[in-house]
């Protein structure tokens, strides 16, 4: 399958006619067979590119507008509902074609697992690579009720994949024991309850480095984002979030790729969930897309 033979129906704002010359291409993921608690992610995608129209194409805090940035919205991957590993391949083969193609590969979940094909198609590519991953949860299981298959593993296969210590947590409250004891013994970087302060400390340190981003939206409270399958009380604003995608935008790190996941519609009559992602993806775009 080539990447833009994706389904397209509704894209995202200001989305480019053409995809061979944009410079970044979105791509949704519609995953959610893997969940521990509530499903609903897989309906994600389409709802943030529905709401994005309600956007403003100018970011005040970066003086941008989307024209600015040459991207592709190719719509959702056709994946085989309820097929794990054929949806892990086929996302891996994917991300793939995009990367082949010298695009920015921009994912929108879907549950988290659909990371962990992203990171082995970033491996084939890059000799090395840094992950920052802004999580509620650790996902550093090896397995969820026996399933190595699991939204709460992602996290974990990646330290495998390219070593614990380019991997780099902000905003994790939640998780297994075992999972804070593997963090505070592989080597890994952990930080937890916060973002935006540990996330200033840590650029400086991967300063040039190639860096791909995974932003799970429960890193936000319920309060904020309470449309997702995991919701944990505690959490940080949409404005420490949005703090934290600016930093990276200034920092001298270079970004990649990236992806949000774990927007569930259905849990957030309100739509502050989809219509907050949908901002925090126009802000990826105009800060990360060189």
């Amino acid at each position: 399958m080539r990447f833009e033979e994706a389904y397209s129906g509704n894209v995202f704002i200001k989305s480019h006619p053409s995809i061979e010359e944009s410079k970044a291409v979105i791509y949704g993921v519609p995953m959610d067979w893997t969940v521990s608690f509530r499903p609903g992610s897989r309906f994600g995608p389409a709802r943030i590119r529905e709401v994005s129209l309600g956007l403003e194409e100018y970011s005040p805090y970066l003086d941008r507008v989307l024209e600015d940035v040459n991207y592709y919205d190719a719509g959702d991957i056709p994946l085989p509902f309820g097929n794990p590993q054929k949806s892990i391949d086929m996302i891996e083969e994917y991300v793939t074609k995009i990367l082949d193609a010298g695009k920015f590969p921009l994912g929108i979940g879907g549950e988290h697992l659909v990371s962990w094909p992203i990171f082995k198609a970033l491996h084939k590519k890059y000799d090395d690579f840094a992950i920052i991953h802004i999580d509620a949860h650790a996902d550093l299981r090896e397995e969820y009720e026996g399933e190595p298959l699991s939204h709460s593993t992602p996290i974990r296969k990646a330290c495998e994949l390219i070593g614990p210590e380019n991997v780099y947590s902000f905003g994790i409250r939640s998780g297994m024991q075992e999972e804070f004891q593997y963090a505070k013994e592989s080597g890994m970087h952990m930080t937890k309850f916060d973002v935006a302060e540990p996330l200033k400390k840590t650029l400086p340190k991967i300063k040039g480095r190639n860096v791909y981003v995974t932003i799970d939206i429960d890193v936000l409270d319920p309060a904020h984002a309470p449309g997702t399958g995991t919701a944990e009380a505690g959490g940080i604003t949409s404005k420490e979030l949005l703090e934290a995608i600016h930093l990276i935008a200034n920092s001298n790190v270079n970004v990649i790729g990236a992806d949000l996941v774990e927007v569930a519609p259905i849990y957030d009559p309100t739509e502050q969930t989809p219509i907050a992602a949908s901002k925090f993806i126009r802000e990826m775009l105009l800060g990360w897309v060189k």
